[in-house]
């Protein structure tokens, strides 16, 4: 654990150095961020203008979705972006092998090479919608506890999703659009799950597991039943993060390399 540490802190310090050369693209990250968050804003204050709670949440509970939306979606722009999206380039590239050939575990090569700072913009806009929704809903300490808790397995689920669907570039080089179908699935999250039809409800917590990111956490916060909810979270977390490492490997047996 302590050598992968200092490789990640080489790694990292090298990606920084590289991102800091251009300051303009945080401001303007800063700026997307922030006129994509008003955009939801407004969203939703056009659906509560009619007075009708979205899927039975009232506006501040919506906003605590909001919020772990706008958090995840840092994460994605801070690290899982820069990195699971070479995956991709590095099988089309042939610069994959390079990867294969150090003595350093290759999932956690391609997982935790880079890091952007374009996603604090979202990591920074996300906290300020959880603090003034819990603020405005009075959640005590404890609540606020319970919803860090749920990151850990939110984390392990959409990071299992992204690489499974990237590790498929080991057979199918050109598959940028299916991450792109991913992300789309998720901005799903914004708002809560059982604002969707039933068909969705049933696709968005079973099949693309969007509700424990979003919803569930929550929920959680809100006052429903937690240990169940934070078990079921788990479980899925620990199991789609086995799959992606088994796959992984399964995928790197039938990986050709550049050279053959």
């Amino acid at each position: 654990m302590s050598r992968r540490l200092s490789i990640l802190r080489l790694f990292w310090g090298a990606a920084l150095a590289a991102e800091a050369e251009y300051r303009l693209n945080f401001v303007l990250s800063f700026l997307n961020s922030f006129l994509n968050l008003a955009g939801s804003l407004f969203g939703l204050f056009l659906f509560y203008r009619a007075g009708a709670p979205m899927g039975g949440w009232p506006w501040e509970a919506a906003l605590l979705v909001l919020g772990f939306f706008t958090l995840l979606d840092g994460v994605t722009a801070t690290l899982l972006a820069p990195n699971l999206n070479r995956i991709v380039q590095q099988v089309q590239d042939g610069t994959l092998d390079f990867v294969l050939l150090k003595p350093v575990d290759s999932q956690f090569q391609v997982s935790a090479r880079q890091i952007s700072l374009w996603g604090l913009p979202n990591l920074l806009f996300g906290l300020a919608v959880l603090g003034f929704a819990a603020a405005r809903l009075h959640l005590t300490p404890d609540r606020l506890l319970i919803g860090a808790l749920f990151l850990l397995p939110a984390l392990g689920i959409l990071y299992s999703l992204w690489f499974l669907l990237s590790t498929f570039s080991i057979w199918f080089v050109k598959i940028y659009n299916v991450t792109a179908v991913l992300r789309s699935l998720l901005e799903a999250g914004r708002y809560p799950a059982t604002a969707y039809p039933a068909r969705l409800q049933f696709v968005f917590t079973f099949l693309v597991p969007v509700a424990f990111l979003t919803t569930i956490p929550a929920r959680a916060m809100l006052g429903q039943p937690v240990w169940p909810l934070l078990l079921a979270a788990t479980l899925l977390a620990v199991c789609l993060l086995t799959a992606s490492r088994l796959f992984w490997r399964f995928a790197l047996r039938h990986y050709t390399s550049a050279s053959s």
